[in-house]
C-alpha cells in the first residue's frame, strides 16, 4: 500500500533542481517536486508527498480531508493495539 501525505510548500529551495521545502503537520522537509515540474508550483500550494517526492498537486480541501483520514487511521490503529494489549483469553 502506498500512503501519500499532504504537505504545504513553504519554500522553493532550488528551482533548477526541483527541490522544495514542505510542511507536513509541523514537520518541514526538503522534497523533490520534479514530477510536478509542469504544474508551476508556488509557496502555499499543497502536494501529496510519498517517500520524499511530490506525486500530485492537490487543493486545500482535499489536503484537509486526507489529513483527517490519516489521523483517523492512526487513531484506529492505536485503539486496536490498546484493545489487543488489554485483552486476554481466559
Amino acid at each position: 500500500m502506498c500512503l501519500g501525505i499532504p504537505g504545504q510548500i513553504t519554500e522553493i529551495v532550488d528551482a533548477e533542481q526541483h527541490l522544495a521545502k514542505v510542511d507536513v503537520n509541523g514537520v518541514r522537509r526538503i522534497i523533490s517536486v520534479r514530477l510536478l515540474a509542469d504544474d508551476n508550483l508556488r509557496v502555499g500550494d499543497w502536494v501529496l508527498v510519498h517517500v520524499g517526492f511530490a506525486m500530485s498537486k492537490i487543493d486545500e480541501v482535499e489536503a484537509q480531508f486526507t489529513l483527517d483520514q490519516v489521523e483517523k487511521m492512526g487513531a484506529d490503529y492505536v485503539n486496536e493495539i490498546d484493545a489487543y494489549n488489554s485483552s486476554q483469553i481466559v
